[in-house]
């Protein structure tokens, strides 16, 4: 940690020995209550690498791995019988509820019928007459995950650009692909020192800036060598920054201006609207991702783009000599993941749902405000639709190396498991809460209450002092 524990700017109005106390508390208080938990992450440890399917599982807050029985709409039980209000939600993967009953119908109607043929279906003419509708670009294509679906994507710009280097915004989050790995540092581009296993040096194709800086975007793409600019319209994953007022009209036509391509990554901002970010506020892309909601939670995603860069797509690939492209796997298209998708694009992702999700969330964003006024915390709330945070910062980051100052694993790790040992779910990384169609005002405010209760045992002035 950069910072002792009291000097961390996170932690001005934080009483950090009482923090620690609390924390102790309720790391007891979680073991005593989920004795099934620890039962099945102690057999767990046994054959499962770091005890937990994936590694990252071991970001949660918790002594040992929380173990789930089921989930429905905005709620998960436990393996010890604890209901908890989820407002993490998978990190958007079930952002329209756990099991949502179209999909679901979906998938049993689909069970008995195949589930990978290697073949085209109803299903995907439907998925990609929607995603056209939906998203107003026409020509789109499959992956198993938004990771795949960014790495599919720029391979295909690359190819039909002729261009190697990809341009991405410090602090992105773009799943797992690897040329997105690196950072700035010092001014300085730098390859991820926490990236294992990489050995071939990303700084060569990949190029890096910061949200927000115009001058420092133009003079990357100066060069004339950039194939696309991958982004999400709000950056997500280190916190939320948003653009500033005119930055991404003004981006837009420097990109142009030099020849790049304009990718939107919307798996996180989808949170927006029906249309995702991009369509609600006037961007232009040449090419979009989507991956985890679009099936409703079934592993699957989708790229699209524009018709002059399918044109240019479909030329490098006949051009190209026979064999395999590099994109694209056995499993991609599969039938299961279209019925999913066909369902969810349909049936899911309503107006009527986005319009519940919203006035939920704006709910959850003006009662965050005036708890964080309460406590006299000098932290911010963001919104990007249906998805609100808290940042531990007076007024929010512009970019990603301000983002990254006012984290702290540990203050969030600690009000994340007073939450959880009240009911409520969020998500491991940073402050990020998302409503689904199916979460109430009593979720909402049963999420404010827990809060509340939480900060009032680790501030250094209570409200009534």
């Amino acid at each position: 940690m950069k910072n002792s524990p009291v000097s961390h700017p996170s932690r001005t109005g934080i009483d950090w020995p009482r923090a620690q106390a609390f924390l102790a508390r309720e790391r007891t208080h979680y073991a005593a209550r989920n004795p099934q938990s620890a039962s099945l992450a102690a057999q767990a440890q046994q054959h499962l690498l770091f005890g937990v399917p994936l590694h990252w599982m071991n970001d949660w807050c918790t002594p040992f791995a929380l173990h789930v029985a089921h989930a429905s709409g905005a709620g998960v039980t436990d393996v010890d019988g604890h209901n908890l209000v989820d407002f993490c939600l998978g990190d958007t993967g079930a952002m329209f509820g756990h099991a949502p009953a179209p999909v679901a119908a979906a998938l049993v109607h689909q069970a008995t019928r195949g589930y990978t043929t290697m073949l085209a279906t109803a299903d995907a003419a439907a998925v990609g007459q929607s995603l056209s509708e939906r998203f107003c670009l026409p020509f789109w294509q499959f992956a198993m995950s938004a990771t795949d679906a960014n790495r599919y994507i720029v391979r295909w710009i690359r190819a039909a650009t002729g261009r190697k280097k990809l341009l991405v915004f410090n602090g992105c989050y773009h799943g797992t692909i690897e040329d997105v790995f690196v950072d700035l540092v010092n001014g300085q581009p730098v390859q991820r020192s926490s990236l294992l296993g990489q050995v071939h040096d990303l700084t060569e194709h990949t190029m890096v800036v910061e949200f927000n800086d115009l001058p420092a975007l133009e003079a990357a793409l100066q060069q004339g060598d950039v194939a696309c600019v991958l982004a999400e319209p709000v950056m997500t994953n280190i916190g939320m920054v948003l653009p500033e007022p005119g930055f991404w009209s003004a981006a837009q036509a420097l990109i142009r201006h030099h020849g790049a391509l304009l990718v939107m990554d919307e798996t996180h901002t989808i949170s927006t609207g029906p249309g995702g970010y991009a369509r609600a506020h006037g961007i232009e892309a040449d090419a979009l991702v989507l991956g985890k909601p679009v099936g409703g939670g079934v592993p699957c995603a989708v790229y699209g783009m524009s018709a002059s860069l399918a044109q240019c797509a479909m030329q490098a690939k006949q051009d190209a000599p026979p064999g395999h492209s590099g994109i694209g796997t056995t499993l991609t298209g599969n039938m299961l993941a279209m019925a999913a998708m066909r369902a969810a694009l349909t049936e899911v992702m309503t107006p009527s749902a986005y319009a519940h999700m919203l006035t939920q969330a704006q709910a959850l964003a003006s009662g965050l405000h005036s708890i964080l006024q309460k406590h006299r915390l000098p932290w911010c709330v963001t919104q990007v639709g249906a998805r609100t945070e808290f940042q531990f910062c007076a007024t929010p980051p512009r970019n990603g190396s301000e983002a990254d100052r006012v984290l702290d694993g540990e203050l969030e790790h600690l009000i994340h498991l007073g939450l959880l040992n009240r009911g409520i779910l969020i998500t491991p990384f940073h402050n990020m809460m998302l409503v689904c169609p199916q979460t109430t005002p009593a979720h909402v405010a049963q999420l404010l209450d827990a809060l509340d209760a939480v900060l009032s045992e680790i501030t250094v002035l209570s409200p009534s002092a």
